[in-house]
C-alpha cells in the first residue's frame, strides 16, 4: 500500500500530525482511524462474501475472462477486419471454372488492411 512512501515521509507526516493536532488529541485520532480501517475491512470482506455467494460457480469463469477483447476498439476491429469464411459453391468444378473464363478462376481482390500495432497508439 505504501510502496511509494518511504520511512522519511512517514516520520515527517507523523511529526506534522503531532504539531497540528497536539499530543492530547493525537492518540484519540489514531484510535478513531484504526476503528475506521477496521470497519472498512469488515465491509470489504462482507462485499467479497456476498459476491462469492451470488456468483457461486460462475466466479472462476469471470476471473479467467480476458477483458481486453471487449475493449471497443478491439471489438470493432475484429468485427470489421476478420476474414469471412469462404462460401463453398455447389457444383463448382475446375472444368466449369475454366469454361467461365480466366476472370472467374481468380479469387476476388480483397483490400488487405495495413498492419495495426495497438501499442503504438
Amino acid at each position: 500500500m505504501f510502496d511509494s512512501i518511504g520511512w522519511g515521509e512517514i516520520i515527517v507526516l507523523a511529526l506534522a500530525a503531532l504539531f497540528i493536532f497536539g499530543p492530547e488529541r493525537l492518540p484519540h485520532l489514531a484510535k478513531d482511524a484504526a476503528a475506521g480501517l477496521k470497519k472498512a475491512r469488515t465491509a470489504i470482506t462482507g462485499v467479497r462474501a456476498q459476491v462469492n455467494e451470488t456468483l457461486g460457480d460462475d466466479l472462476p469463469e469471470l476471473r479467467d475472462l480476458d477483458l481486453r477483447k471487449y475493449h471497443p476498439r478491439t471489438f470493432i476491429r475484429s468485427q470489421l477486419f476478420e476474414d469471412d469464411e469462404p462460401v463453398a459453391r455447389s457444383g463448382s468444378t475446375a472444368a466449369s471454372a475454366a469454361a467461365a473464363g480466366p476472370r472467374a478462376a481468380r479469387p476476388r481482390d480483397r483490400a488487405v488492411p495495413p498492419p495495426f500495432d495497438p501499442d503504438a497508439t
